[in-house]
C-alpha cells in the first residue's frame, strides 16, 4: 500500500541528461492551507476535497468540460483524473499526454505532434515519449480484461481509441426538452473500440459521402463491411447533426418490409398502406445519413427505394453494405479489400509483422480472449502465417484468435482450414450470421441459384488464382455450358464469393480460403462421382497448359511469380492424379510436365517425390519417350543434390542419356552428359567424367552451336583442372566463356546448373594455381555475384564452394568467412545434404587457417565421413589437406603423414592430381619437423617438378619457399635462393599474397 501523500506536478520543471524531469511536491507543500482551492467533485461527494484530494500548483479556473471513458473521468481544466470517482495519482507528462490523446479521439497523433504538445519548449528523445506512454497505459490498465484505450500505429504514433462520453458539467443550463422526440436521432450500434486497418477507408468515405449521394461498401462475408459502416456513421454524426440512422436488413426475410424497416429505424410512424410515401414525406427536406446494412438478400427492393429517396430527398445521403453492388442510379462502389498481411512472414521481424493490420487484429483479439497471453516472435510469425491463410479476412481472423485462448497457437494453426474450423464460435452478441464462419457462408450460399451453387462448388478445386479459361474447363458440364459458366462466374464475382484480381489486371480469379473449404465440402456432399469428374477436368487443364508452355517457349516458365501462384493448382492436380481414384496416364505426364516448374522454383525435394512415383508407374506407352527422358533426368539431378550421389541417381541419369541417344536427341544427349559429368566428378570417378567431357565436345562440334560448345568446353576444362593440367584447363575454360551466351535462368534450369558460371569459377581456381592471383580474385568475385543474380541455389552453391577454396588458398580469411555464411545459409534453406556437410568442414578449415584447433579435427573427420557416405568425394581432398594441417597443429605428426600418403594414393588412382604438389609439400614439412632433412628435400623436389609440369605456379612457389628455408643453413642455400628468386619473378601479375610476402622476406634474409 502506498502511504505517501498525493502529489501533483508543479509548473516548475527542469531538464537533466537530455530528459525532462518533473519536480513533484506533496499537496501540503504547495501553498498555505488557507490558500488551497477546493477540488470540484462533479457531484461525487467524498471523491476529493481540499484536505484529501489532489491539487495542482497552478491556478485552476472554471471546471470546464469532462471526458468520461470506462471507469475514468478526465477534467483537463482541473487537471484531475478520477477512477470510479476516486482521484488517480498521475504524473504531469502522462496527464498532458492523456489530454492530447483524448482531445482528438480516434486520430493517430504522430510522435512529433505529441512531443511538441507535451514538451513544447525543450528537446527530448523518443525514449521519453515511450517511457511516459508505457506508464500511462499501465495506469489506465490498457489491455487488461479487454479494456483498450491507446493504440499504437507502428512507426507513426498513438491514438486514443476508447469511446468518450462528454456529460454536461454541473450547473450548466440544460435546454428544454421538446415535447415530441426528435425524428431520426442516431441509433448506431456500439462501435468497435479500435477499428484496425481501416483508417484510409474511413477517411476516404467520410470525405466523399457529402458529394456522392449513394456509396455501397461491397466485399465478401467477414471482411468487415458492417464495422466500417458503423465507424463511418460515428465519424459523420456531427456533420449530419446527429441525423444518422442505421438499418440492419439481416433481421427481415420479407422483401415487402424494406420501406417500413427504414421508416421504423428513423422513428417514423407509418399508419397507412403506403410506407414509401410516408417515408419520402418525412425525408424530403431533411439532411440525413442512412446506413443500410446487409442488403444482399433484399437487393432489388433496396435499390428501388434508394433511387426514390435520392430523387425526392436531395439532402439525404446513403451508405449501403452488401456482398454485391446495388446497381442503382448514381451509385458509387467502395470495394473493401481484406486486411493487409505479410506474404512471407518468415523474412520479417516482430515489429514488422505487428505493423500489418491483419496480424494486429489477431493479436489484439487473442489478448482480449486471454489476458495472460504473451507472444514471442515465433508465435507472432505463426499468427502472421494464419492471417495469410485466412486471406486477411476480419471475421475468420477474429474467430481463429478466440481459439488461441483455448487451444493455443500451434493447435489452432493445425486446425485452420479443416472443415470443423468453419464452426468456430465468435462473440455471443454478434448477429447469428456472424457468430461462425459456417453461418456467414450459409447465408451467402442460400442466396445463390442452383447453377451458381454448382459452379462455386466446382471452382473450389482451384487452389489459388485461376483464369477464365480454367474456370470454363472445370465448371462446364452437360447441364451447364461454357456461356452459362461465364455468366455465372460474373454473378459470383459480383456477389463477392469469387475475387477478381483488380490490382494486376491479369484477368484471374480466386476463392478466399474459407470459402473454398466450404464450397469443396458442398461439392463432396454431391457424391464422389461429381467430385472426381471435376478433379479430372482440373488435372487435365493444367496438364495441357504445362505441356503447351514447354512446347511453345521455355521463357514462359521463367515467370517465377506466375509459377508460384499456380503451384497450389499444380500440386492439387498431382495429388488427385496419383490418388486412389486418380488417372495413371495423367499422373505420369503431369509429373514430367511439372518437373521444370519445381526445378525453376528450386523445390527439388518435391520434384524428386513426384518424379520417383511417376517412374514407378511408367507404362510401355511412355517408356523410351521424351516423357521418360524428362522424368529420369529430373529424378537424377534432384537425387544428386538432395540425397547425395547414390547409385539410383546415377542410374536415372544414365537411363536418360540412353533414351536421348535412342531418340537421336543431340541437345538432350549433351544435357545428360553434363549431368553425368558432374555426377562422376562428385563421386571421384574423374576418368569417367573426362570421357563424358570428350564425348560432349564431339557432339557439340557436330552441332556447331555456340551454346553447345560452351557447355562441352566447360566440362573439358573442369576435368583438366582437376587432373592437374592447369594450362589446358585455362584454355578450355576461356574458350567455354567465349562461346557461352550470357547466363539465363531458363538455360540454367534446363541443364541443372549454369555452365557459364561453373566455367568462371573453375577458371578462378585455375588462375590462382597458375599464379594470376589478382585475376583469380576478380573472376571469383564476379562469378559469385553473377550466381547470386541468377537466383538458382544449386548454381550459387557451386560458385560459393569453389570460390571459398580460392579465398582460403589466398589467405583472405575475412572474405572466406563472408562467403561461408552465404554458402551455409543457401545449403540449409534448400536442404542440400552434401553441401550442409561441406559447410561444417569449411568452418573447421577456416578455424585452422586462423590458428584455432579446438574441435576442428573431429569436425573435419565427421565431415569427410558424411561426404563419403553421400558419395561426394569432390571435396574430400581439400578437406584432407585441412585435416592434415589440423593434426600437425595438435602435434599428431604420424597421423598426418598417414593421412597424406592415403590421400596421395587415392588421387593417383582416380586421376585427381591438382593438389598432389601441395600434399607432397605438407609431407615434406612433417618429415623436416621429425629431423629428416634429406627426405624433406627430396619430397620438395618432387613437389617442384610436378607443380612445373602442371603449370601450378602457386604450388611451385610454396615448395620453393620451403626448400629455400630448408637449405638456408647449408652450402646449397645460394642455389635455393636463385630458385626462389626465379619463381617469384615468374608470377604474371605481380600481385600481393601471403605466399609472395613470405618469399620476399625470405629472399631478403638470405
Amino acid at each position: 500500500m502506498n502511504l505517501s501523500p498525493p502529489v501533483f506536478p508543479n509548473r516548475a520543471r527542469r531538464q537533466e541528461d537530455g530528459v525532462v524531469a518533473v519536480r513533484l511536491r506533496p499537496r501540503h507543500c504547495l501553498r498555505p492551507r488557507n490558500e488551497l482551492r477546493p477540488i470540484p467533485t462533479f457531484g461525487l461527494e467524498g471523491a476529493a476535497s481540499a484536505s484529501d484530494g489532489i491539487v495542482a500548483d497552478v491556478d485552476i479556473g472554471p471546471v470546464g468540460e469532462r471526458l468520461c471513458f470506462g471507469p475514468f473521468c478526465l477534467s483537463p481544466g482541473g487537471r484531475l483524473l478520477t477512477k470510479n470517482g476516486q482521484p488517480v495519482e498521475i504524473g504531469g507528462r502522462a496527464f498532458d499526454l492523456l489530454v492530447a490523446l483524448t482531445d482528438q479521439p480516434g486520430r493517430i497523433l504522430s510522435k512529433r505532434e505529441l512531443l511538441k504538445r507535451v514538451w513544447p519548449d525543450v528537446v527530448v528523445e523518443d525514449g521519453s515519449l515511450r517511457f511516459h506512454m508505457a506508464g500511462l497505459r499501465r495506469l489506465l490498465g490498457d489491455g487488461q480484461d479487454g479494456a483498450r484505450y491507446i493504440a499504437t500505429q507502428v512507426g507513426v504514433g498513438y491514438a486514443f481509441v476508447a469511446a468518450i462520453d462528454r456529460p454536461e458539467p454541473a450547473g450548466r443550463a440544460v435546454p428544454a426538452v421538446p415535447l415530441t422526440p426528435a425524428v431520426g436521432t442516431t441509433n448506431l450500434p456500439a462501435r468497435l473500440p479500435h477499428l484496425i486497418g481501416r483508417e484510409q477507408d474511413v477517411q476516404l468515405l467520410a470525405d466523399r459521402v457529402a458529394a456522392a449521394p449513394l456509396f455501397t461498401i461491397v466485399g465478401p462475408a467477414g471482411v468487415g463491411k458492417t464495422s466500417l459502416a458503423i465507424e463511418l456513421g460515428y465519424q459523420l454524426c456531427e456533420r449530419f447533426d446527429n441525423q444518422v440512422t442505421f438499418v440492419d436488413f439481416s433481421m427481415i426475410e420479407n422483401v415487402a418490409l424494406v420501406p417500413a424497416m427504414i421508416a421504423g429505424a428513423i422513428g417514423i410512424a407509418v399508419q397507412t398502406d403506403d410506407p414509401v410515401a410516408v417515408l419520402l414525406g418525412h425525408l424530403r427536406e431533411r439532411q440525413i445519413l442512412l446506413i443500410l446494412d446487409n442488403c444482399e438478400h433484399v437487393i432489388e427492393p433496396v435499390a428501388a427505394i434508394v433511387e426514390r429517396i435520392l430523387e425526392e430527398a436531395p439532402h439525404a445521403r446513403i451508405v449501403a453494405t452488401s456482398r454485391e453492388a446495388l446497381r442503382a442510379r448514381g451509385e458509387h462502389v467502395h470495394r473493401l479489400d481484406a486486411l493487409a498481411f505479410p506474404a512471407d512472414p518468415g523474412t520479417l521481424g516482430r515489429d514488422e509483422l505487428l505493423a500489418y493490420p491483419a496480424v494486429e487484429l489477431f493479436c489484439e483479439r487473442a489478448a482480449a480472449a486471454d489476458s495472460a497471453l504473451v507472444l514471442d516472435e515465433e508465435e507472432i510469425r505463426s499468427i502472421a502465417d494464419m492471417c495469410r491463410r485466412l486471406d486477411g479476412m476480419a471475421l475468420p481472423i477474429e474467430l481463429a484468435a478466440v481459439q488461441v485462448a483455448t487451444h493455443g497457437i500451434a493447435v489452432t494453426a493445425r486446425q485452420l482450414g479443416e472443415r470443423f474450423s468453419l464452426g468456430w464460435a465468435g462473440r455471443r452478441t454478434a448477429q447469428p450470421r456472424q457468430q461462425t464462419l459456417q453461418a456467414a457462408l450459409d447465408w451467402s450460399y442460400d442466396l445463390l441459384s442452383e447453377p451458381e451453387r454448382a459452379a462455386l462448388e466446382r471452382l473450389s478445386l482451384f487452389v489459388g488464382p485461376f483464369s477464365i479459361d480454367a474456370a470454363l474447363e472445370v465448371a462446364t458440364e452437360a447441364e451447364m455450358g461454357p456461356d452459362e459458366v461465364a455468366v455465372t462466374l460474373d454473378a459470383l464475382t459480383a456477389k463477392s464469393l469469387i475475387a477478381s484480381d483488380r490490382s494486376q489486371r491479369t484477368g484471374t480469379y480466386r476463392l478466399l480460403e474459407m470459402t473454398r473449404a466450404y464450397a469443396r465440402g458442398k461439392l463432396m456432399a454431391r457424391g464422389e462421382a461429381r467430385y472426381h469428374a471435376a478433379s479430372r477436368r482440373h488435372a487435365g487443364f493444367f496438364l495441357a497448359e504445362l505441356e503447351g508452355v514447354a512446347g511453345r517457349d521455355e521463357d514462359l516458365l521463367q515467370d517465377v511469380r506466375g509459377l508460384r501462384l499456380q503451384l497450389g493448382n499444380i500440386r492439387s492436380a498431382l495429388a488427385w492424379s496419383f490418388g486412389d481414384q486418380g488417372d495413371r496416364r495423367i499422373a505420369v505426364r503431369l509429373a514430367a510436365a511439372s518437373a521444370p516448374v519445381f526445378l525453376t522454383l528450386s523445390h527439388l525435394v518435391e520434384c524428386r517425390t513426384w518424379c520417383q512415383r511417376a517412374v514407378e508407374w511408367i507404362d510401355d506407352a511412355h517408356r523410351g519417350s521424351a516423357i521418360e527422358l524428362e522424368l529420369q533426368a529430373s529424378l537424377g539431378i534432384t537425387l544428386m543434390f538432395t540425397r547425395g550421389n547414390s547409385a539410383t541417381a546415377g542410374g536415372a541419369l544414365s537411363r536418360a542419356l540412353g533414351v536421348a541417344t535412342l531418340l537421336e536427341d543431340r541437345p538432350n544427349q549433351l544435357r545428360m552428359l553434363a549431368l553425368l559429368h558432374i555426377f562422376h566428378e562428385r563421386i571421384g570417378d574423374y576418368d569417367v567424367a573426362l570421357a563424358h567431357a570428350e564425348r560432349a565436345v564431339h557432339i557439340a562440334e557436330a552441332m556447331g552451336e555456340g551454346e553447345a560448345l560452351g557447355v562441352a568446353y566447360s566440362l573439358s576444362g573442369i576435368s583438366h583442372h582437376l587432373a592437374g593440367d592447369q594450362t589446358r584447363a585455362r584454355h578450355d575454360l576461356e574458350r567455354s566463356l567465349w562461346h557461352s551466351p550470357p547466363s539465363h535462368r531458363s538455360r540454367t534450369i534446363h541443364y541443372g546448373f549454369d555452365h557459364r558460371n561453373r566455367s568462371g569459377i573453375g577458371l578462378a581456381r585455375a588462375l590462382w594455381l597458375s599464379g594470376s592471383t589478382q585475376e583469380a580474385d576478380r573472376v571469383a568475385s564476379e562469378t559469385v555475384a553473377e550466381a547470386s543474380r541468377l537466383d538458382h541455389p544449386v548454381t550459387r552453391c557451386i560458385a560459393l564452394i569453389w570460390s571459398l577454396t580460392v579465398r582460403l588458398w589466398m589467405g583472405d580469411l575475412d572474405k572466406a568467412e563472408e562467403e561461408l555464411r552465404a554458402f551455409g545459409h543457401c545449403a540449409e534453406v534448400n536442404a542440400f545434404g552434401p553441401y550442409i556437410a561441406a559447410a561444417a568442414g569449411l568452418r573447421a578449415e577456416l578455424a585452422i587457417g586462423r590458428g584455432r584447433t579446438e574441435g576442428t579435427v573431429g569436425a573435419l573427420q565427421e565431415c569427410i565421413s558424411r561426404l563419403k557416405a553421400a558419395r561426394y568425394d569432390l571435396q574430400t581432398t581439400t578437406f584432407s589437406i585441412a585435416l592434415a594441417r589440423g593434426l600437425i597443429l595438435e602435434g599428431r605428426d604420424m597421423e598426418a603423414i598417414a593421412l597424406v600418403d592415403e590421400t596421395v594414393a587415392r588421387c593417383d588412382a582416380n586421376d585427381e592430381r591438382f593438389a598432389t604438389p601441395e600434399l607432397l609439400r605438407i609431407k615434406a614439412d612433417i618429415v623436416r619437423r621429425m629431423g629428416n632433412h634429406l627426405a624433406a628435400g627430396d619430397l620438395l623436389g618432387q613437389a617442384l617438378d610436378l607443380a612445373r609440369e602442371q603449370g601450378a605456379r602457386a604450388w611451385e612457389l610454396r615448395a620453393a619457399i620451403d626448400l629455400a628455408a630448408l637449405l638456408s643453413g647449408t652450402e646449397r642455400f645460394k642455389g635455393a635462393r636463385t630458385l626462389l628468386a626465379q619463381v617469384t619473378a615468374g608470377f604474371p601479375d605481380g600481385g600481393v599474397s601471403p605466399d609472395l610476402e613470405r618469399a620476399t622476406a625470405l629472399l631478403a634474409s638470405l
